[in-house]
C-alpha cells in the first residue's frame, strides 16, 4: 500500500526560501499522517514560469543549497517536487524525488514547450530518458507537463512497464484548457488503462493565471476525482496493488464549475495575487459610471475586500448625471472608499496652455483625448501618494481597434479585463449579480459611451460588439483571412476596415499595461507582431 498526499498550492517566482517552507510545513504534517509521498507542481521550488531568473548562476546556486537542506529534514516521507537543476553548462526542468533524507531520482522534462506564452527552449535543455521509479513495490513513471500531452511519450512509459503515471505541471488557465486536459487524460486512462496523478500549479503570475484543478483519473470511487479550480487544496489517496492498481481517495469531493464561473474566478485570483505578491496597500480605477470600470472594481473587490478598493468619479461636461450616481451606487453597494474629482479646471488649464499652438485648428479627437489624459494624470498623481495600483479598465475589442486613449484610460500598472471581450464583460457582469447584485443594473443596460463629447456611444465609431467581437476572434486568435472572415456572412468593408484598425493598433497595445489572459491568444506574449510593417491581409 502507499499513501500519498497530492498538493495544490500557490508558490511564489523567485521566493525560494518561502517554496521550500511550503514544502517542509507539509512534511511536519504528513510525518504524523502515515504519508509515504508527497507530491508538488511543475517547478515548485522556483515558482513557474521563473524566466530568465534560470539565467542566472546565483540563483539555481540557491535553489540546490536549499534542495540539499530540505533533505536534511526529510526522514521518512519521500517528497517528489520540480525545481530546475543543472548539470555543467545545461540548465534542466526536472522533477526530484527524495527518500529518506538523500536525493534519489531527478528526471528531465523531455518536451519542452515553445509557443504562446512557453518559451522553454530559451532556457532549458531537454532531458534524455524516461524515469520509472520503484515506490513500494508500484512502478511509477514520472512526466512534467508537456510530457503528457504526446501520447507517444505517455505510451512509452506504459510499454516500459509504469503502472501508474504522476505528471507534475504548471499549466495556464484559458477558458479551453481545462475541458481539453480532461479529455486527453481520461482518453489515456481508457486507451492504457493506467491511472494518471496529474498536479497543477494555482495562482497568479503576471498575466498567467494557473487554475490548479489538479486530476486523479482511474480512482475506485469514480474514473475522476478534481481539486479544486483556482484555489489551494489537496488530495489524499491510498494506492494498492493487485491485479491492477486500484487508488482510493480520502475525502472525496466533488468540484463542478460553470464556464462563466471559472473565467470570473481566473480574474479574481490574477488581480488579487499580483497585488499581492507585489506588496501594493490596494488598488485605485476611474469608475465612470459604465460596464467596464463597475466590473472591473467587482472583481477587485471580491480579490481584495472592501478596505482595499478605491473608485474615483472624474466628471465633466459630457458626464451624464446617472453615471455619477450609478458610481456611487455600485461603491455603496460593495462598501468601498469612492471620490469625486472633476477634471474640468485641469482641463482648462491644459486648453489654455494650447490655444495658441491649435490656432486655425478644428476641434477633433484631440480634445477628446485630453479628458482621458487628465483622469489618467489624476489617477497616477493618486497612486503616487498612496501607494495603491492603478487599475485599467479596457477591454480586449476596446485594445483590439485601438479604441482607447494612450497616456489616458491605458494609463496604470494592471489591466484586469485586458483579454475580455466586451460581449463577455457583459456576461460576467450578468453572472456576478447573479451572486450578489452589486452592479446597478442601469450600467448593464445602458448603451457603452466613452462620454467624450456629447450624446457620445460606442456604436458611433465602431459596429455593435455582437458583430465586432466575432470578428476579433476570428481574426487574432484563430487567424483568419479576412476572405474567410467574409464566407461567413460578415460585410466585406465592415470586415476590412476592422481588420486595418486591429494591424494599424499594434503600437497601442505594446504601450499598454500587461493583464490577465483567458482565451486561447491574447494581446501579449501569444501574439507578436511588428509594429513596423508592410503586410497587408
Amino acid at each position: 500500500m502507499l499513501k500519498i498526499k497530492i498538493i495544490q498550492e500557490n508558490p511564489i517566482v523567485g521566493d525560494i526560501s518561502g517554496n521550500i517552507k511550503k514544502i517542509q510545513e507539509e512534511v511536519d504534517k504528513a510525518s504524523s499522517n502515515d504519508i509515504d509521498l508527497l507530491v508538488f507542481s511543475e517547478m515548485f521550488v522556483s515558482g513557474y514560469p521563473p524566466e530568465d531568473l534560470v539565467i542566472r548562476s546565483d540563483f539555481i546556486s540557491k535553489i540546490d543549497e536549499s534542495i540539499k537542506k530540505l533533505a536534511k529534514n526529510t526522514k521518512d516521507i519521500a517528497l517528489l517536487f520540480g525545481a530546475p537543476t543543472r548539470k555543467g553548462q545545461k540548465i534542466f526542468n526536472s522533477a526530484l524525488l527524495i527518500e529518506n533524507g538523500v536525493l534519489t531520482e531527478v528526471y528531465s522534462k523531455q518536451r519542452l514547450p515553445n509557443y504562446k506564452e512557453f518559451d522553454e527552449r530559451r532556457y532549458f535543455s531537454s532531458g534524455e530518458n524516461n524515469s520509472i521509479l520503484n515506490l513500494k513495490g508500484i512502478k511509477v513513471g514520472l512526466s512534467i507537463c508537456e510530457d503528457i500531452w504526446s501520447k507517444d511519450f505517455t505510451k512509452d512509459l506504459v510499454d516500459e512497464g509504469a503502472e501508474l503515471i504522476i505528471n507534475l505541471s504548471a499549466s495556464p488557465y484559458t477558458i479551453t484548457k481545462k475541458e481539453t486536459r480532461l479529455s486527453m487524460l481520461e482518453e489515456y486512462f481508457d486507451e492504457l488503462d493506467v491511472p494518471i496523478i496529474y498536479v497543477n500549479q494555482v495562482g497568479g503570475q503576471d498575466e498567467l493565471v494557473f487554475d490548479g484543478s489538479s486530476l486523479i483519473i482511474g480512482s475506485e470511487q469514480s474514473k475522476i476525482v478534481s481539486l479544486k479550480s483556482f484555489d489551494v487544496d489537496y488530495k489524499e489517496l491510498v494506492i494498492t496493488k493487485k491485479d491492477k492498481i486500484l487508488m482510493g481517495v480520502i475525502d472525496e469531493r466533488k468540484n463542478i464549475y460553470s464556464e462563466l464561473e471559472d473565467i470570473y474566478n481566473a480574474l479574481v485570483l490574477g488581480a488579487k495575487d499580483y497585488v499581492e505578491k507585489n506588496g501594493f496597500n490596494g488598488i485605485i480605477l476611474g469608475s465612470s459610471g459604465g460596464i467596464d470600470s463597475a466590473l472591473t472594481a467587482a472583481i477587485a473587490y471580491d480579490a481584495l475586500g472592501s478596505s482595499k478598493v478605491n473608485t474615483v468619479m472624474m466628471p465633466f461636461d459630457f458626464t451624464a448625471d446617472i453615471s455619477i450616481n450609478d458610481a456611487q451606487e455600485l461603491a455603496d453597494n460593495m462598501s468601498i472608499n469612492h471620490s469625486i474629482i472633476s477634471i474640468k479646471k485641469m482641463y482648462e488649464a491644459f486648453s489654455n496652455s494650447l490655444v495658441e499652438s491649435f490656432k486655425g485648428k478644428d476641434p477633433d479627437k484631440t480634445e477628446e483625448n485630453l479628458q482621458s489624459r487628465c483622469r489618467g494624470v489624476t489617477l497616477m498623481a493618486l497612486s503616487n501618494k498612496l501607494g495603491f495600483l492603478v487599475l485599467t479598465t479596457g477591454n480586449k475589442s476596446e485594445a483590439a481597434v485601438g479604441y482607447s486613449t494612450l497616456y489616458g484610460d491605458t494609463a496604470g500598472g494592471f489591466s484586469v479585463l485586458k483579454d475580455v471581450s466586451k460581449t463577455l464583460v457583459y456576461e460576467l457582469a450578468n453572472y456576478r449579480n447573479q451572486i450578489t447584485p452589486i452592479i446597478p443594473q442601469r450600467i448593464i443596460d445602458r448603451p457603452p459611451s466613452a462620454e467624450l463629447a456629447p450624446d457620445q456611444k460606442d456604436t458611433d465609431s465602431l459596429p455593435d460588439y455582437d458583430v465586432l467581437d466575432p470578428i476579433i476572434e476570428m481574426y487574432v486568435e484563430k487567424d483568419l483571412s479576412p476572405e474567410e472572415i467574409i464566407s461567413k456572412g460578415y460585410e466585406e468593408s465592415e470586415v476590412r476596415r476592422i481588420l486595418a484598425l486591429i494591424d494599424f493598433n499594434e503600437y497601442k497595445r505594446r504601450q499598454v499595461p500587461l493583464g490577465i489572459k483567458i482565451s486561447d491568444r491574447n494581446f501579449g506574449k501569444d501574439r507578436r507582431y511588428p509594429i513596423t510593417n508592410k503586410w497587408k491581409p
